[in-house]
């Protein structure tokens, strides 16, 4: 009977222990890509810019964290806009975000096929942009001229929205240290600075909501203590 209970003991906390992974708590990115621009202006452009992200995970695919981006936003045409309307936004941003990957919910075999599906989440958070107009054309064409108004500086409130994928590379000790990410990010602001324009005092309603997305790619390392997850996802 003794040697029953002694082998049930064994098996159990043999079984527990395949059953959860060590992973680091703390993780930093830093990554670039492409802005494009979705506002008033029937010309939705593209600019380049930069992010950096620090994270706390409270499991290897659940994540709080804080981003910064720095770049450029762009949108009309001088040329070829029906209002000669063109702006070049050199925005900043600062935002708290969280993501849930599908590795939360599901549980992924080694040698399942669909491992690296894991990494695939969606997030959101809320931030702040500083809208500077590095360049703005605020006058048409036409005879006599007709003057746009707005802000060549200003700050919004934006809500970000993200869907994107992570694949985890392990260190040596084999667990997850390194992160390949693939990100897209739909930001929505309240306000009418991101693209320089507002002409709520003359039509007296404001335009369309003014959004700006953001494809990126980065890499993100791990560190920090140890926390335990109730899965196993380490890959070797």
């Amino acid at each position: 009977m003794k040697r029953i209970l002694i082998i049930t003991v064994l098996l159990a906390v043999t079984f527990s222990s395949f059953a959860q992974s060590n992973f680091y708590k703390l993780s930093v990115g830093a990554g670039g890509g492409i802005t494009q621009s979705f506002t008033d202006l029937r010309k939705h452009d593209f600019g380049a810019a930069g992010y950096g992200t620090l994270d706390y995970l409270l499991t290897p695919f659940l994540s709080i964290g804080l981003e910064l981006q720095k770049g450029e936003i762009n949108g009309g045409s001088i040329r070829t806009d029906p209002d000669n309307r063109q702006f070049i936004n050199s925005y900043l941003t600062g935002s708290f975000n969280f993501k849930i990957s599908l590795g939360q919910i599901i549980d992924f075999n080694y040698n399942n096929s669909f491992n690296n599906l894991k990494g695939l989440y969606i997030g959101s958070g809320i931030g702040v942009i500083k809208n500077k107009m590095k360049g703005i054309n605020r006058y048409s064409f036409t005879d006599p001229p007709v003057y746009y108004p707005g802000d060549d500086t200003s700050s919004d409130v934006y809500f970000p929205l993200n869907l994107g994928i992570n694949f985890y590379f392990p260190d040596h000790e084999g667990f997850y240290r390194y992160v390949l990410n693939f990100n897209c990010q739909s930001n929505i602001t309240l306000g009418e600075g991101l693209d320089g324009y507002d002409n709520t005092s003359i039509t007296r309603k404001s335009g369309k909501t003014n959004i700006y997305n953001f494809y990126t790619v980065g890499v993100k390392y791990n560190f920090g203590k140890l926390g335990l997850f109730k899965k196993t996802f380490r890959r070797f």
